[in-house]
């Protein structure tokens, strides 16, 4: 491989696969960077210390394979910036052998998920689960069995972990976001068009500042600017749901940053 392009290590997010970077894909290997994608949806027991484990064994087998011992970069939508922070940040935040350019975050629960917080609150946790069932959570869900919903929720113990251990300095973080700038209910129709924040406080709100399932204040970061789509309300306007959380991985605004 072209040892002066960094290769893309690819991280989808929560309840996904792989193949929602196809059209990522496409792009990349259009602009000639090559792609590495990893998948954590066959694990029958995924916890965010054992996934980065495994993301850990992919980069190795990846670099092996293709005689490269460079920097990559690294794009993850939603729970992947939680996995990989875990091993970035944590399980390599003293020795950081692991060479990273940059890290871009699509949607990331940064601060730990409202979403997370919500399936399991006793309120109004059983009616979300229920709006979202088949659309973004598995029939007959509990998130009680979930470990990588319990411990992105805000108060658990690995978001305690990254906050304890800090962003790293030898890498460039960029977070990607979107937001709901016409208040239309088709941007994502169950939630009409609003993302539900979990406060420190226990208390709830709604915004539309937010991609449908993570508002805003769940992903910013001191330090990390972030960049904030859409950037042609036209594409917006026409089709709103583009630019809600599970899609942000296919929209073409995303993939131009």
């Amino acid at each position: 491989m072209n040892k002066s392009v960094c290769p893309v290590l690819l991280i989808h997010g929560w309840n996904s696969h792989p193949g929602i970077w196809k059209r990522m894909i496409a792009g990349l290997e259009a602009a000639g960077i090559p792609a590495w994608n990893f998948g954590y949806a066959e694990n029958p027991d995924p916890h965010p210390v054992t996934v980065a484990e495994d993301l850990h064994d992919f980069i190795a087998d990846m670099r092996r394979k293709n005689r490269y011992q460079g920097e990559i970069d690294i794009i993850t939508h939603s729970m992947g910036t939680h996995i990989t922070r875990f091993l970035l940040e944590v399980q390599d935040g003293k020795e950081k052998a692991e060479r990273v350019r940059q890290f871009i975050g699509i949607g990331p629960p940064n601060n730990g998920s409202s979403m997370a917080e919500l399936f399991c609150d006793p309120i109004y946790g059983e009616e979300m689960i229920r709006l979202l069932e088949g659309i973004f959570v598995p029939p007959g869900y509990d998130p009680g069995d979930d470990s990588l919903v319990q411990e992105v929720r805000p108060g658990s113990v690995t978001m305690a972990t990254l906050k304890s251990a800090g962003l790293r300095d030898d890498i460039r973080y960029r977070c990607i976001l979107s937001r709901n700038i016409t208040h239309t209910e088709s941007f994502f129709p169950i939630l009409a068009g609003r993302t539900w924040i979990f406060h420190e406080d226990g208390t709830w709100e709604t915004t539309f500042d937010g991609d449908g399932v993570i508002p805003h204040s769940d992903s910013i970061m001191p330090g990390i600017q972030p960049e904030i789509i859409p950037l042609d309300n036209s594409l917006f306007t026409n089709c709103p749901h583009q630019f809600c959380h599970g899609n942000l991985p296919k929209n073409p605004e995303v993939i131009q940053c």
